[in-house]
């Protein structure tokens, strides 16, 4: 047996040599001749928010790189001026359209290389920014976007802010790239020996989400996070926060290795050891993570090996605290409230459905414009973007709620009975054209197939009824469809696993039913469970309880469940 230490991955040699994962990224923009960035600024440009593409509609006959550009929207609140900065942007440099993500953030898409600084830096100007938006670094820190019934969310928000600044990386690279214009002297000593105060030299090994949620309602699916923060309110007060730890949805086809995995509850902790203990737990990460498998390297592998127990001594250990037992809390619903509604303080808020998280004029609704005219003239709203997809028009007046239904109307926008129950219940990661991981279509597929099981619900009795149902067009599950109650995972052009048996609140994942099902082929393998459920569900049971109580019970295991 060898005792030579096992080799780390590429990505740990790069970040190693260059700790400030500065690469040669601003020598690459400034040359106008080169339409894209080497293999290892490719992965250096992940920490600033980007990620290379190409457009995959057109390879047949070229190769075109194009970017996206990930914004950083802490709890996704922005200003209606950063609303119309980000509009501005998408209609100069990209393709029009603004993409709301699952992480409560915007993606630019179609964006040229040597477009790309003026898109950060204008982002930057409206005083957001795309640094850590990818990258092996924590990603943006989800908050509750609806208004609560309850005043303890503006504490929620602010604490989301503040694990957002806490948690952020330290380079100076970003600054001199994107702001400044000037590619950083990579032999500079400074530069050569630059050691991150949190991060250290290395970064992380992959990736690292963190989410707050507010019961009973779970709007950011808290429990697919590597740290999830679930508010405990007491007289309307925030006294602290149960820690769940090791959740996460990637996982790779045929790699039994990885797979979906929800967070375990640690316990609970007092509000002002916040970022103690968020801190703990990222360098637990940083200490324990695969830096030799990037496929194995998230926290969730970690704690699944480790044990639950072992983590809370770890988390005690580093947070310097004892962490109480879990205060009671119950979750029932991961969805949007659409429409109108009065928030605690008195305000209104209008959540508006947005398909698949794709803002942009098309077929007389023209919601990009819309929202546009909305940030112009309504400049005290904010624009909360949802992990649902969606987006909140929050703090309206009583004498501008009219204001803005006419708006969106002249627009055709609606404000009531804006989709149907699937279409509100469904979510999709934008796979082809645009990234490079699809091995099939999603965004493009999904609102095409909710049309088709929408008619064959009708056809089985279950016409208006809600089932959340999710697809993504590869298993890194962007669009968390392991949480669905039927998820569609693309295995190859056309070709879908099928996954049921999720739940409304957030607190189960699914299985795999079937590993490949071709798209043509849907309805006819969906119609008879759906069948069995009208027949044999309980008295309002959904049909991810029924698969999970009854159906998925007497299925046998599929051959590749990886």
């Amino acid at each position: 047996m060898s005792d030579e230490a096992p080799k780390l991955t590429h990505n740990e040699d790069i970040k190693s040599a260059i700790p400030t994962v500065a690469g040669t990224i601003a020598a690459t923009i400034a040359d106008a001749g080169v339409d894209h960035f080497s293999h290892d600024d490719y992965e250096f440009l992940k920490f600033h928010g980007c990620y290379q593409q190409d457009d995959r509609d057109l390879r047949k006959t070229e190769k075109k790189y194009i970017m996206m550009v990930r914004s950083r929207v802490p709890g996704g609140v922005m200003t209606s001026n950063q609303w119309k900065t980000f509009d501005q942007l998408s209609a100069d440099y990209g393709n029009n359209t603004l993409r709301i993500t699952t992480r409560q953030t915007i993606q630019f898409h179609g964006i040229l290389k040597n477009n790309l600084r003026a898109v950060i830096k204008g982002i930057n100007d409206s005083l957001l920014s795309t640094l850590a938006a990818c990258g092996d670094v924590n990603r943006n820190v989800l908050a509750p976007p609806t208004p609560a019934q309850t005043g303890a969310r503006d504490e929620v928000y602010e604490d989301c802010k503040t694990i957002a600044l806490a948690l952020a990386p330290q380079t100076t690279a970003y600054h001199s790239i994107w702001i400044d214009g000037v590619q950083l002297n990579l032999d500079a000593a400074e530069n050569k020996s630059f050691v991150d105060p949190l991060y250290g030299k290395t970064y992380l090994p992959r990736k690292f989400k963190v989410a707050f949620a507010i019961p009973p309602v779970n709007d950011v699916d808290v429990f697919t996070n590597d740290i999830g923060l679930i508010a405990v309110v007491e007289n309307g007060k925030l006294v602290g926060y149960n820690l769940a730890v090791g959740g996460g949805m990637g996982r790779s086809h045929g790699n039994v290795q990885t797979f979906p995995r929800l967070a375990d509850v640690l316990g609970f902790f007092p509000r002002e050891k916040l970022v103690d203990v968020a801190k703990a737990v990222l360098t637990i990460h940083h200490d324990f993570g695969d830096r030799t498998n990037r496929k194995h390297a998230r926290l969730k592998y970690v704690i699944e090996e480790r044990g639950a127990d072992w983590a809370r001594t770890e988390v005690e250990k580093r947070a310097n605290l004892k962490l109480a037992a879990a205060r009671e809390y119950k979750f029932t619903s991961m969805s949007d409230l659409l429409g109108w509604h009065q928030a605690a303080d008195g305000k209104w808020f209008l959540t508006l459905f947005v398909e698949t998280g794709r803002v942009k004029d098309v077929n007389g609704r023209t919601l990009k414009t819309a929202l546009r005219e909305v940030s112009e003239k309504f400049t005290g709203l904010e624009f909360r973007l949802t992990t649902n997809q969606n987006i909140i028009l929050a703090n309206v007046g009583l004498h501008e709620k009219a204001e803005v239904t006419a708006l969106l109307a002249k627009h055709g926008v609606k404000t009531d009975n804006q989709a149907s129950v699937l279409h509100a219940a469904s979510m999709a990661c934008p796979a082809l054209p645009t990234c490079g991981l699809a091995l099939t279509e999603s965004e493009r597929m999904l609102p095409g197939l909710v049309d088709r099981l929408e008619k064959l619900c009708a056809e089985v009795g279950l016409a208006g009824e809600e089932i959340i149902i999710r697809s993504t067009g590869c298993p890194n599950g962007c669009a968390r469809p392991y949480m669905a109650e039927i998820a569609f995972v693309g295995k190859a052009p056309g070709r879908y696993q099928v996954w049921l048996g999720g739940n409304a609140p957030g607190t189960r994942l699914n299985r795999i039913w079937k590993d490949v099902v071709k798209d043509p082929e849907i309805e006819n393998e969906l119609r008879p469970v759906l069948a069995r459920f009208v027949k044999e569900r309980n008295k309002g049971e959904r049909f991810g309880d029924w698969c999970d109580r009854v159906f998925l019970q007497e299925q046998q295991p599929a051959a590749v469940a990886n």
